[in-house]
């Protein structure tokens, strides 16, 4: 069994109790952080800063874990989605020092849900400008 260090302060709730259920899951494994990352897609300092407290763990690494645990992932899962809304950006640097969130830093998951709208805003507008080329263009030729 790993001794693990405490968790930070800072970490909500939420996330300290998905944490604390993907160390028991790596503990029951009897995995080392190396085993762990040759067996997933995701590196030895990633697992460090994920069970750490220090990331959020992505949903996939939650559910990689699952895997080589030989355990159900639909309870990780549920926790994890209970957890990201809350996870604080900068919870704990490499040292584990707690950083205070920065200001205006959206939260977790905010990044895809940006992007996909920039992307569909930018298709919009590209379909609003094709339509008025062609438009234009067989007025200009008449």
């Amino acid at each position: 069994m790993t001794r693990w260090r405490p968790l930070p302060e800072a970490l909500p709730r939420e996330a300290r109790h998905l944490v604390e259920q993907l160390r028991s899951l790596k503990d029951r494994t009897g995995l080392s952080l190396a085993e762990l990352a040759r067996r997933t897609a995701y590196s030895k300092s990633s697992w460090q800063r994920y069970l750490s407290g220090a990331k959020q763990p992505p949903r996939g690494a939650v559910q990689a874990l699952c895997r080589v645990a030989g355990a159900e992932s639909a309870r990780l899962l549920a926790l994890w989605d209970l957890a990201d809304p809350t996870w604080p950006h900068g919870v704990a640097d490499a040292a584990g020092t707690a950083e205070p969130p920065v200001a205006g830093t959206p939260p977790a998951g905010a990044a895809h849900r940006r992007w996909r709208a920039a992307a569909l805003v930018s298709f919009a507008v590209i379909v609003v400008l094709l339509a008025g080329l062609l438009w234009v263009l067989p007025a200009g030729s008449g």
